[in-house]
Parts: C-alpha cells; sequence; structure tokens
C-alpha cells in the first residue's frame, strides 16, 4: 500500500500498488507531453531560421547566375553584331568585286572599241588621202593631157597603170580594214556574251555556292556533309533523321548535344526545302515557318532552322544565315553552305552558357534537396502530430481513469471515514459496556452475579 496526500484537503489515504503505478504513469505521461511540445515548438524555430538561411543563400546564387548570364548574353550579343556586321562587309566586297569584274570588262571593251574606232578613223583618212591623191592624179592627167595630147601618150598611160595600183590598194585596204572590223565585233561580240554568263554565274553564285545537287537530295547532301565532320568536329552530337509523327507532322532532322555530364545544352530542329526550276508553282521560305517552329516546339529542341533553296533571287536569304526571330522565335534559314556553320556558331555559343545551365542544374538538384529536407520535415511532423494524437487520447483516457479512481477512492474514502464513525461509537459502546450496565434490570444476572462476589 502506498500514500497519498490530497493537495487540497491535506488529507492522506492509502492505494494499492497497481493504482500507484497508474497514477505515476499518469504523472510522467504529462511531463513528456511537455517535454515533446518544448521539442516541438524548438525544432520548428530550428527549421524556420534553417529556412531562412537557404532562402537567403539561393536568392544570392540566383541573383549572382542572373548576372552572370545577362553579361553573357550581352557578349553573345556583341559578338552577334560582329559577325552580322562581317557578313555584311564580306556582301559588300563580293558585290564590289562583281562590280569591279563587269567595270574591268567595260573598260577593256571600251578601250577595244576605241581601238576600233581609232582603225576606222584610219581607214577613212587613207581613203580620203587616196581618193586626194587620185584627184591630183587626174588633174595632173587632165594638165597633161591639155599640155601634150599626143607625146605624153605613154606617160598618161603609165599614170593610168599608177592610179590602177592604188585603186587596187585602196581596195586591198578597204577590204583589210573591213575584215578588221569584223574580227573586232566578232571579239567583242563573245566578251560580251561571256561577260553576261560570267553576271549570271554571279547571280547564281548566292544562291547555289557549293552545293553539288547532283544525284542527291538536299536532306541527302546536308547529312553527306555533317558526316564528314561528325567525328572531328561534333563526336558527343545526335545528329538523326525525325521519325516521331504522332503529333500529325515531323522535321527532318534533330540536333542535340550534351555536356559530359549530361546536361544537353544544344538542340535543333532541321527542315530542308528545294524544288525544281520548272516548278510552276512556286513556294516561298515562310510558308513553312507555322509547321517548323511547331515541331521544334513538340521535340523540345531550342532552335530550329529552316535550310532552303526556295527563293533563290532573294537578297535576304542570299546574304547568308538570315535571322527569322521577328516571326518565331529562334528561327533562322539558312543556305545550304551555311549547314554546318549555323550549326557551329549556335553550338558555340551555347557552349557559353553551359557553365550557367551546370550552375542552374546544381541550384535545381540543392532545391531538390531542399524539397527532400522540407518533406522529411514534413513526414516528422505528421508523424509526430499522430504520436501526439495518439498521446493526447491516451492522455484524456488516463485522466478519465484517474479521475475515475479518484472517485472511487472519494467513495472508500467516505466508507473508511464511516466504518471509523462506527468503530469510534463501537469503541465508545464497549467502554460504556460494565458489568453494571448489563446486569441492570436483570435479576437472574444479578442473582448470578452476587453468588459469584459471595463465593
Amino acid at each position: 500500500m502506498q500514500e497519498i496526500r490530497c493537495p487540497k484537503c491535506n488529507e492522506v489515504f492509502q492505494v494499492d500498488d497497481s493504482g500507484y503505478s497508474q497514477i505515476v504513469q499518469q504523472v510522467r505521461d504529462k511531463e513528456f507531453e511537455k517535454e515533446a511540445a518544448r521539442r516541438a515548438e524548438e525544432l520548428e524555430k530550428a527549421k524556420n531560421s534553417e529556412l531562412k538561411i537557404l532562402e537567403m543563400e539561393y536568392e544570392k546564387k540566383l541573383e549572382s547566375a542572373l548576372s552572370e548570364k545577362s553579361d553573357d548574353i550581352t557578349d553573345k550579343e556583341k559578338r552577334i553584331t560582329e559577325l552580322e556586321a562581317r557578313l555584311e562587309s564580306m556582301e559588300s566586297e563580293k558585290q564590289l568585286a562583281v562590280a569591279n569584274a563587269v567595270s574591268e570588262r567595260e573598260k577593256r571593251f571600251n578601250e577595244e572599241s576605241s581601238k576600233a574606232q581609232k582603225a576606222i578613223s584610219d581607214k577613212e583618212s587613207l581613203i580620203k588621202q587616196l581618193e586626194l591623191q587620185l584627184q591630183q592624179a587626174q588633174s595632173l592627167q587632165q594638165a597633161a593631157i591639155d599640155k601634150v595630147s599626143s607625146e605624153n601618150a605613154l606617160a598618161i598611160a603609165k599614170k593610168d597603170n599608177e592610179i590602177n595600183e592604188l585603186n587596187s590598194k585602196l581596195q586591198s585596204k578597204d577590204n583589210e580594214a573591213e575584215l578588221r572590223c569584223r574580227a573586232i565585233e566578232e571579239k567583242y561580240a563573245i566578251e560580251l556574251k561571256n561577260k553576261d554568263e560570267l553576271i549570271e554565274q554571279y547571280k547564281d553564285f548566292k544562291a547555289r555556292l557549293s552545293t553539288k545537287m547532283v544525284g542527291e537530295t538536299l536532306e541527302q547532301h546536308c547529312l553527306t556533309q555533317f558526316n564528314s565532320l561528325r567525328m572531328s568536329a561534333f563526336p558527343n552530337a545526335y545528329f538523326e533523321k525525325d521519325n516521331d509523327a504522332r503529333s500529325g507532322s515531323k522535321g527532318d532532322f534533330i540536333f542535340r548535344e550534351s555536356s559530359e555530364d549530361g546536361i544537353e545544352f544544344i538542340s535543333i530542329m532541321f527542315e530542308m526545302k528545294n524544288e525544281m526550276d520548272t516548278t510552276a508553282t512556286k513556294h516561298k521560305n515562310e510558308d513553312f515557318f507555322k509547321e517548323l517552329d511547331k515541331d521544334r516546339r513538340e521535340k523540345k529542341c531550342e532552335y530550329a532552322v529552316l535550310v532552303s533553296l526556295l527563293e533563290s533571287d532573294s537578297e535576304l536569304y542570299n546574304a547568308g544565315i538570315t535571322d527569322v526571330s521577328y516571326a518565331y522565335e529562334k528561327m533562322y534559314v539558312v543556305r545550304p553552305q551555311c549547314f554546318i556553320p549555323i550549326i557551329t556558331i549556335l553550338r558555340n555559343a551555347a557552349m557559353n552558357t553551359l557553365s550557367y545551365k551546370e550552375e542552374l542544374e546544381k541550384v535545381r538538384n540543392e532545391n531538390i534537396d531542399i524539397t527532400m529536407f522540407e518533406q522529411n520535415i514534413t513526414t516528422f511532423k505528421e508523424g509526430f502530430a499522430r504520436n501526439y494524437d495518439l498521446a493526447s487520447r491516451k492522455f484524456n483516457d488516463a485522466i478519465t481513469e484517474i479521475d475515475k479512481s479518484i472517485t472511487h477512492l472519494t467513495k472508500i474514502k467516505e466508507n473508511l471515514i464511516s466504518s471509523e464513525n462506527n468503530l469510534r461509537l463501537a469503541n465508545k459502546k464497549a467502554d460504556a459496556l460494565t458489568i453494571k450496565s448489563l446486569t441492570k434490570n436483570n435479576p437472574t444476572m444479578q442473582k448470578k452475579f452476587a453468588e459469584l462476589k459471595g463465593e
């Protein structure tokens, strides 16, 4: 038995060992509940402080990464501007070379024409001289005839021979001059034809430079070009046909390249378009922009490139690499000779952002770690709350049992008090019990006790 003192009335009552153990366990559960609540509050404060620190560090890293990325984008824009300036310079140099060639041809033609004109003028002056000589000879002949009619017949005949010789020389000179003129005309006709052919070649040079399409399609040509440089320039790249037509359409080729850590830093959707020169209905490049942009987005590619031989006379597309991002985001139109250069330019630009992508991937992984940490905390809180709920219910059940025990003990106390009163009264009655009181009003017992007393 254990004694328990009531804190209100200071009365001491006894309970058995099992009841005492239950009361002690209830008190311990209550203290544990207080300690658990205090520890939960401390853990919550620690978690909030750690989360604030992590948020501040993440914001600092993100601001730094964004700043560096902004600087890199600025550098990339400067480089693109320089490349555009170089392309414009190359185009102007090409046009200047064509203009110089044409002007040189025209200059040579003018020089030859001036020579021909000079030869013709020389021929005319020679004819005039011969005519003058003929007139002089005729005047001399007439004078000789007038002076001597018969004596100078031989001289006149001689003069006639000389005149005939001069006429034959004049005729040969005329024939020679005519032949020279014809030769000069034929020569310059050939040169003019060559000049026209050269101009046509320069015009066609812009659209079909370095493209050999005899016996192969444009797609096969681009695939051959890439495969010739695959192992040397793009050993880790993926360049294959797009065979996924689940969305109803597909591009021609997809180019992807990743770093050694498996982070993809460049992806390009390619579309190749060509048509015969004799095709009646001519397509335009912009007719294929919308479908190409759709394929790029569905296949999750960063860039879209249209390799085209359409609109061969367009100065816009013949300039080289044409940026059409004003119509569709990150889209370019190139001629076949710029197929490898556009891959190289976009790849080099993406390589500059690889470090930032790796940093962002690292931050993303850190965010995943933070999320896992928060999930673990949430799991702990849920488990702790579940255990707390179970403990709380057990605590309430224990309180109920304690109340029942207190009620039962109170009844026991009342019974004990009543028993004590009865024992007190019994003791009082026992103390009041005497021979005299027992024999009072009992003559028989008085007689017996008197006999015993007499003996």
